[in-house]
């Protein structure tokens, strides 16, 4: 089961990629998503029927717009930052406390934090995330863990677990 649900993931992606429906395209692309499935679906899902939950679609697309937004929202603060002729910049390495269980639901959050530009995600050790930030706002860890990680690890936790 899990090969069949890597399968789909990997070929719907494939077409997503490539956007092109000709017989070839698709004759390659199955042979792609089949050769990946079979060499990474022990590592990929451990419950497929997580997989096959339509509410956690939905939430995935709710989590895409804002992902997107929080996105758009950094890089005008960062735009900011970096034209400002002060530089105003409070660099600093925070710790966030984690309410993922899933490895792979603390690594969507680790890369959303990642690719939100401002934030980088330095390392995550136990239940513990380390980010380093270009503007720290607070020593409060509540504050600043609500400010990075706290709109998208409600909506990963939706999603991944």
């Amino acid at each position: 089961m899990r090969i069949l649900a890597l399968f789909i993931l990997t070929f719907i992606f494939w077409l997503l990629l490539t956007l092109d429906f000709s017989v070839a395209n698709l004759v390659a692309g199955a042979a792609a998503a089949l050769v990946t499935s079979l060499l990474f679906a022990k590592y990929f899902f451990k419950k497929v029927v997580k997989f096959l939950q339509p509410v956690r679609y939905f939430w995935l697309l709710v989590y895409l717009v804002i992902f997107t937004w929080e996105c758009i929202k950094a890089n005008f603060d960062v735009a900011y930052r970096v034209l400002h002729p002060a530089m105003p910049i409070k660099p600093g390495i925070v710790k966030i406390k984690l309410g993922l269980q899933s490895d792979f639901a603390r690594t969507m959050l680790a890369n959303s934090i990642t690719m939100t530009p401002g934030t980088i995600s330095v390392d995550i050790i136990d239940d513990e995330l380390f980010v380093h930030w270009i503007y720290v706002r607070s020593e409060d860890p509540e504050v600043y863990s609500q400010k990075i990680a706290g709109k998208f690890e409600k909506y990963i936790k939706k999603i991944f677990e």
